[in-house]
Formats: structure tokens, C-alpha cells, sequence
């Protein structure tokens, strides 16, 4: 026969782990939904910084490859 004490702590030990999974249900999408609008902020406000140096620098590379193509005429 089970004893009123053990039958609390087990009723409570189930209650525990329910409460523990909805709360996981709920944080998990939460924390995924804001890491996603912080990317995307973070993106949309960054993007054309990054776009210009990348664009920069692409360039800078084209002009070290034209002047190793192209005959030293000035030296």
C-alpha cells in the first residue's frame, strides 16, 4: 500500500516535470523567435556596411590582378 507522503512527493515530482516541459515548450520558441528578429535587425542594419567593404576590397583585389597583367610602363 502506498503511503500518503510517497504518493505527495510523487504527485509533486509529476507536476514538477509537466511544469518543466511547458515551460520548455514556451522558452524554447521564444529564445528562437527573438535570436531571429535580433539576426535580422542586426543584418538590415549592418548588411550595407559590410556590403561596401566587401565591395572594397573585391576591388582593390581586380586592381592587383590588372596591374600584374598589365606590362610595367610607368617604372
Amino acid at each position: 500500500m502506498i503511503r500518503t507522503d510517497e504518493f505527495v512527493e510523487a504527485a509533486t515530482s509529476h507536476a514538477t516535470s509537466t511544469a518543466f516541459a511547458a515551460l520548455i515548450w514556451w522558452v524554447v520558441p521564444v529564445v528562437l523567435v527573438s535570436i531571429a528578429i535580433g539576426y535580422v535587425l542586426w543584418t538590415s542594419k549592418f548588411k550595407d556596411k559590410f556590403d561596401n567593404e566587401t565591395n572594397r576590397s573585391v576591388n582593390k583585389f581586380h586592381l592587383f590582378q590588372q596591374t600584374l597583367r598589365e606590362p610595367n610602363s610607368e617604372h
